[in-house]
């Protein structure tokens, strides 16, 4: 495809006599500003009726390279909705500042903003800084940093999630501010509850009780399930855009057509009209996010790994390929018999991934999905095969994602981008059964002593290794 010529008089996104509403007051607070949460929840925000009084000031991680461009044009930018069948693009004005991640002191004053309501964060499943069993990894570098300027003085800079929202919830409430709603935004099963966890336990280790009071007292902790393929913006999308809209924006967002986010919870300072915008809420997200998390997230780890090793670079790619349509239908129907939500839904939502993963004008990049297995395996594969196992059956979908996932960190497919890599990678070096039981002892060491379930994992990497 020739990307189009931009015209030489590009404008520059502004606000508000430009391309995008005045700047909304600052209501909600948000980590961990990228594409995906441009293509969400701010997207969404953007779409309720009540937008004008819910401004979003975002975060980034640590690099300040995002919100130096969106500062630059008012915290405007285009998100195109990119079907198969052509392009859509619209300006999202929500929002209304952006900061550098390591920017503590203004994280702190924007806590203590009265009118402060609901704290949204993306993070990866690493980002939590928690052990296999859900704790606070209090070994972690990191944390113990947070830990320690934490007990010396609540306001000190912080770097992890934990530490951060810990830190704000003490600036509030210093500040005699209300209670406010935290809503993790990720791939995490019982996201509520899991980020509650590690900030409560960050907060007893400080041995400050007023810490542990705030977390009681000065928020409450949504369950989301969020929904919407978003990859890396390319150059060939800022080019297509200035020609496209005539508009130089420094920091598009490509995803595409479909959307979901279904929340469960309270918001005791209220919230955005989400709902009026298409957002679920409901009493229990659990079938939700199994669903989301088991058939979508499920799929895409067997086909960052498997699709890898056989010369896939995109989704799209790895899906048009029979074998893993085949290694993909197959992982489905183990994970589908383990779900309660009804079998007429399964099968649409799994209609809907096909046509969704099929669409070749989203560039969704296997390597990047591929990123963090040692987080992600274990939450989106490992229950399914663990239920399939208690059947008496050892699960041949199941099996491959592992034996996929173990070639890969062997060195075959995409290259091993990991926060754990310097632990996983030596387990799988040296010859494949003894590499396997210690990978396998890694994530459950049941499994590394289950016989039946190390033989099928051993025959589904073999395979894979000879392609």
């Amino acid at each position: 495809m020739n990307t189009p010529v931009a015209p030489p008089d590009l404008r520059l996104l502004s606000r508000p006599a430009g391309d995008g509403r005045a700047a909304a007051p600052v209501r909600i607070l948000h980590l961990g500003l990228g594409n995906f949460f441009r293509a969400h929840q701010a997207w969404y925000t953007d779409r309720a009726p009540d937008a004008d009084q819910w401004g979003i000031a975002a975060f980034t991680g640590r690099r300040p390279e995002l919100a130096d461009a969106l500062v630059a044009q008012d915290g405007l930018y285009t998100l195109t909705t990119r079907s198969s069948d052509g392009d859509h693009v619209a300006v999202v004005s929500s929002l209304s500042t952006a900061h550098p991640g390591g920017d503590h002191d203004a994280w702190l004053d924007h806590w203590r903003l009265p009118d402060l309501a609901v704290v949204t964060l993306t993070v990866t499943e690493a980002g939590y800084t928690r052990r296999a069993d859900g704790g606070l990894d209090l070994g972690r570098a990191d944390v113990a940093a947070d830990l320690a300027a934490l007990r010396s003085d609540p306001a000190a800079p912080v770097h992890t999630a934990a530490g951060r929202l810990l830190a704000g919830l003490s600036a509030r409430w210093q500040a005699s501010g209300g209670p406010v709603a935290i809503v993790p935004c990720d791939n995490l099963s019982g996201n509520g509850e899991a980020v509650e966890r590690v900030v409560r336990e960050l907060a007893e280790q400080t041995g400050r009780p007023e810490l542990v009071e705030v977390v009681d007292q000065g928020a409450s902790f949504v369950t989301s399930m969020v929904d919407r393929i978003t990859p890396a913006t390319t150059d060939e999308d800022r080019a297509t855009v200035a020609a496209t809209t005539g508009l130089r924006d420094s920091a598009p967002v490509v995803t595409e057509p479909f959307s979901e986010w279904v929340l469960s919870g309270d918001f005791p300072a209220g919230r955005p009209r989400w709902e009026t915008a298409g957002v679920r809420f409901v009493a229990d997200v659990t079938p939700y996010e199994q669903r989301k998390l088991w058939l979508l997230n499920g799929a895409h780890s067997l086909l960052a790994y498997a699709g890898t090793i056989r010369g896939h670079r995109t989704v799209a790619e790895a899906v048009a390929d029979p074998g893993c349509r085949a290694w993909l239908e197959e992982w489905w129907v183990e994970a589908s018999r383990h779900m309660s939500l009804p079998a007429d839904d399964l099968a649409a939502y799994r209609a809907a991934l096909l046509e969704r993963f099929a669409n070749p004008r989203i560039r969704h990049a296997l390597a990047q999905i591929a990123a963090d297995g040692s987080q992600k395996v274990p939450v989106r594969i490992l229950p399914i095969l663990r239920k399939e196992r208690a059947r008496g059956v050892v699960p041949q979908g199941a099996a491959r994602v592992l034996a996929a996932w173990l070639c890969h960190l062997r060195g075959l497919g995409a290259p091993v981008l990991d926060a754990a890599a310097a632990q996983v990678v030596p387990l799988a070096d040296g010859p494949p059964p003894e590499a396997l039981r210690r990978v396998l002892d890694f994530l459950d060491p049941d499994l590394a002593s289950d016989r039946e379930l190390v033989t099928a994992v051993l025959a589904h990497s073999e395979t894979l290794a000879a392609v």
